[in-house]
């Protein structure tokens, strides 16, 4: 249930920084259910934080150049780190050894700038090269395939647009396309299943393409461009394309809906991020003397709400964790910082009949409030309650919803049944194993 609707003063935004992860790191993102974060640093490797402890519980160390992307798989088992090595690994949290244990190592014939798994499938992965190309790497038996994206060009265009390059590269939530920004302004859309072009539109006076960004639910997408603008767009449908048959490309102009910019400073923008309701977007400042995140109400047709002010260390990425209203951004001295929305304390929570008091009142004591009770039944009760199991490793059920998440979809579907072949094994299950080290060994 929106929590909105049950207190309607409720601030749904991050306010204030709760805690900051030193971790020397270039970006961090959060994982499906937002108990971890992973931190890709400039030395080649990653780190994952436990956020109920703010500890490191595993080092990815595998590159011998700087990470540039961490993306997680649906269900937090599977890390995959891309490099400037031209590697992207894929790590299993699910091994009992640190660093975890390496599932899958992609090689690339020049240095990743991103990657990202499929949102069904980690076996199915996108990776964007520093060439320009964008490449769909599918591993599993039966569609194992190395398939690059290419734009389908028409007989009226030139050898201008032939040479413009492909610079971000995103999944959508469901999976079914690939959303490539080019330097040109242009935005391609990509069928997974059949690796072939089914849309291009244009942005007037966009620029070149820096990110994309999806809103987990609806068909909403912002782009960020080097115009300074962060636009957001709703996205059209497109037809499922019929293997055999010719399929018509989808040529339109994209009007946004929305246009966040600062008119003052006229900053450009490192990053940008939305909440898992869709209804704030978050950009980060690329300011050099401060740490400033803008946030914009999208449910209020798009208003400025707030600044955040992150100190003197200028800001470089951001996230949105996935269930809730917090963010983690990164300083370009490697610490992140996440933030929350405080909340004051609900003491009539802890106890039903406990009553909150503005000012002290005279307590009437009950008539048998303070009575010795037996000390047999006292006993017996307190055998009982020992001899109830206890859960110990199970804790809270953090399993993640994927129908909130835009993955879940209908039956039926071409493109999602192919995602589905051949599934990996991110079980929602599976547990990350603890390692217990000695006092000397040292994260």
């Amino acid at each position: 249930m929106n929590a909105s609707l049950l207190n309607p003063f409720t601030v749904t935004h991050p306010t204030a920084v709760q805690t900051s992860l030193v971790s020397g790191a270039s970006f961090a993102r959060f994982d499906p259910t937002g108990k971890f974060v992973a931190a890709g640093r400039s030395d080649g490797s990653a780190a994952i934080w436990d956020l109920d402890t703010r500890a490191v519980i595993r080092w990815c160390e595998g590159h011998v150049k700087a990470v540039t992307s961490v993306d997680w798989s649906r269900n937090s088992r599977y890390v995959l780190t891309s490099s400037k090595d031209w590697n992207v690994i894929i790590w299993d949290l699910a091994s009992p050894v640190d660093p975890p244990q390496r599932h899958n190592t992609i090689r690339f014939d020049a240095p990743v700038v991103s990657a990202y798994f499929h949102p069904r499938n980690s076996r199915v992965v996108l990776a964007l090269l520093s060439t320009g190309e964008a490449y769909v790497v599918d591993s599993r038996k039966e569609h194992r395939a190395r398939v690059e994206l290419c734009e389908t060009l028409s007989e009226d265009d030139d050898d201008e647009r032939a040479r413009s390059i492909m610079t971000t590269a995103r999944f959508d939530p469901s999976g079914r396309h690939v959303f490539v920004g080019t330097s040109t302004g242009n935005v391609l859309v990509f069928n997974s299943r059949m690796k072939i072009m089914v849309a291009r539109h244009r942005i007037a006076g966009a620029g070149s393409m820096k990110s994309l960004e999806f809103a987990k639910v609806g068909r909403r997408f912002a782009t960020n461009s080097s115009d300074r603008t962060i636009r957001q767009f709703i996205l059209p449908t497109y037809p499922s394309p019929i293997v055999g048959a010719e399929c018509a490309i989808l040529e339109t102009e994209l009007e946004p809906t929305h246009r966040f910019n600062d008119p003052i400073s006229k900053v450009s923008w490192h990053a940008m991020s939305y909440s898992p309701d869709g209804e704030w977007l978050a950009g980060g400042a690329a300011d050099p003397a401060t740490h400033k995140i803008y946030i914009w109400d999208i449910s209020n047709d798009g208003q400025f709400a707030t600044a955040l002010d992150g100190g003197r260390e200028p800001l470089i990425d951001i996230h949105w964790h996935p269930q809730a209203s917090r963010l983690a951004s990164t300083t370009n001295q490697g610490s992140v910082l996440i933030w929350h929305c405080p909340s004051p304390e609900r003491w009539g929570a802890f106890a039903g009949g406990f009553e909150e008091a503005d000012e002290n009142v005279m307590y009437e004591e009950g008539e048998s409030e303070f009575d010795i009770e037996n000390e047999v039944e006292l006993a017996m009760r307190k055998k009982l309650q020992e001899d109830e199991a206890v859960d110990i490793l199970g804790g809270v059920n953090d399993l993640v919803d994927h129908k909130m998440n835009g993955v879940a979809g209908d039956p039926g579907d071409e493109d999602l049944e192919w995602a589905d072949d051949e599934p990996d094994d991110d079980w929602q299950e599976w547990r990350l194993k603890v390692i217990m080290v000695d006092d000397d060994d040292a994260y």
